[in-house]
């Protein structure tokens, strides 16, 4: 690995196309295991069948051990995803870092954890953990939560709280109870200690909120965990199977709040002198949260009222922001990320621009650029951010893909780019709704888009790369064991809202081929060949250890 960063060395034999090389990511679209429940399969998408049909093309890993992840039962997601696209090389990533931490035990040996526990024993005060409670191992794993409560009890610590944020996302939709009635059970398993859950509710609906979209779910949030506000209820469980038969169908993630009460008080809001933990180990749904916490009650916090800001010894489970230091506390470091492809691009004098709705704006820019805020060189780089609808995703399942594209053929016709990456954030974002229709709709849109930036790169002589960072609306159902469809009671198919585990496209359409490179790609690969493969369809060579390119170049 080199230590310091070099401009990249310019290929003799082939300097790239005239026209700038495109990087399209499809969010959440890829091949489906299964014909019932792909949507993308089910959807009319005439331009990307055309442009895989007419172009060199294979499939590329995008979950478990080719992102980062534990295993490859871990499925990828849109974070890890961006993480591998821009750097070119696999990193351990979130889920795994943590589970190292806890295992090797490095996590509670670190300060931060004996600051938070000490403060709560010399204080006679409570531990509280905020975040979601599945073994999505997207944002968090059940087991991290387990595995801190259990050593919080080792440690003498009596008072211990949990905030349950609901899954069905990265999990079954309704399998809230398969994790919230077992961890009743747990917490009341402690002998001598006053251990339980505070309150919690669907992670759509409250404190997970991403990219300041929707303050009003972080409002709602900090009412329930922190003041103890909202609907009540004597057990979680019993809260969750009171919404399940007032709102038949209600997914998890959509539940709406609840508070424990115990003598007409509720059990577990968090005061002065109290330590809390946000559990969860991905950075994009912790910060607003986060913000809410360390702002003091006389700084500049617009968002919402907050009505009382207590006193608390807060820490996340990891760096959410590594250039602003968020949180000021943390139990594990994230991975050290360096030289990546933006950086070692710019540092070649490539101007670049890199777009896509708020959704998906801080992965094309942020997560792609190693877990960076800001740009590498402000002259060679624009960043653009077209502002998404605050409304039900299959509302709008087409979202912002026509206005991400007009500015994407107005960059590519104004010739002063050799380097563009977007994001479509249609397939993932409407993929979690579930709804299958919407999906549809959304893939449709988004394939008419790919019809026209194909048009601009026809006339401009460049290159299209189509990927994607993760499967999503290819599998949009539940299947059973057997590959048979899982049915609600009425019959109908069960949603599926997670990512899946199927690999991504890889296409490379370049209209102004001469023979360069063979049109059979190198397979078994994960998408962190894109980045080499990039840099020599610019006419680069790409460093040495970055993962193998698609290409072999003749």
């Amino acid at each position: 690995m080199a230590d310091t960063m070099h401009p990249l060395k310019k290929n003799p034999s082939w300097k790239g196309r005239r026209g700038p090389v495109v990087l399209v990511i499809m969010d959440g679209v890829g091949y489906g295991k299964y014909e019932d429940g792909d949507a993308v399969k089910a959807s009319r998408m005439d331009y990307l069948r055309k442009l895989e049909s007419e172009s060199p093309h294979t499939k590329l890993k995008a979950h478990g051990t080719a992102v980062g992840l534990p295993s490859d039962a871990d499925m990828g997601n849109s974070e890890v995803g961006h993480n591998a696209m821009g750097c070119g090389r696999v990193f351990a990533q979130g889920a795994k870092l943590v589970s190292n931490a806890i295992s090797s035990g490095s996590m509670f040996e670190g300060e931060v954890w004996k600051k938070l526990v000490a403060n709560v024993k010399s204080k006679g005060t409570a531990l509280h953990f905020i975040g979601l409670v599945s073994d999505g191992n997207v944002h968090s794993h059940i087991d991290h939560l387990k595995a801190m409560i259990e050593k919080a009890y080792a440690e003498g610590v009596k008072t211990l709280r949990v905030h349950a944020l609901l899954d069905g996302r990265d999990v079954d939709p309704t399998s809230a109870l398969d994790y919230i009635t077992p961890l009743e059970k747990f917490l009341a398993g402690f002998s001598g200690v006053d251990y339980g859950i505070a309150s919690g509710g669907g992670r759509m609906f409250m404190t997970m909120d991403r990219y300041n979209a929707d303050w009003a779910m972080v409002e709602r949030g900090w009412k329930a965990h922190v003041l103890g506000e909202g609907r009540k209820f004597p057990s979680a469980t019993e809260a969750i199977e009171t919404y399940r038969k007032e709102v038949p169908g209600v997914l998890d993630q959509d539940m709406h709040e609840f508070v424990i009460e115990k003598d007409g008080k509720p059990v577990g809001t968090i005061n002065d002198g109290d330590s809390v933990v946000y559990f969860n180990f991905r950075g994009d749904r912790a910060l607003e949260m986060t913000a809410a916490f360390e702002t003091p009650a006389d700084g500049n916090f617009p968002h919402f009222d907050r009505k009382r800001v207590p006193s608390v010894e807060y820490a996340g489970m990891m760096e959410y922001d590594g250039d602003l230091h968020i949180p000021r506390q943390y139990l594990v470091s994230p991975p050290s990320i360096d030289r990546t492809m933006g950086e070692y691009l710019t540092k070649s004098g490539v101007r670049l621009l890199a777009i896509s709705e708020t959704q998906k704006y801080g992965h094309v820019t942020y997560f792609f650029n190693g877990n960076k805020l800001g740009k590498f060189d402000e002259k060679l780089e624009d960043y653009v951010e077209i502002k998404s609808d605050v409304v039900p995703f299959e509302q709008r399942p087409w979202m912002k893909c026509a206005e991400i594209t007009d500015k994407v053929i107005e960059a590519i016709k104004s010739g002063k780019y050799q380097h563009i990456r977007l994001n479509y954030p249609n397939g993932d974002m409407v993929g979690h709704t579930g709804v299958f229709n919407a999906v549809v709709c959304s893939m449709e849109g988004m394939d008419l888009q790919l019809g026209r930036l194909k048009a601009a790169v026809d006339e401009a002589g460049g290159i299209m790369c189509i990927t994607a960072d993760h499967g999503n609306s290819d599998d949009m159902f539940e299947h059973k064991k057997d590959g048979s469809v899982a049915t609600n009671s009425d019959g109908s198919p069960k949603a599926k809202t997670s990512h899946s585990l199927n690999p991504v496209p890889a296409i490379i359409y370049d209209p102004e081929y001469k023979g360069e490179y063979d049109t059979k790609l190198n397979e078994g690969l994960g998408i962190s060949s894109w980045p080499a493969t990039l840099m020599e369809l610019m006419g680069f060579v790409p460093p040495e250890d970055y993962d193998k390119s698609l290409l072999n170049l003749k």
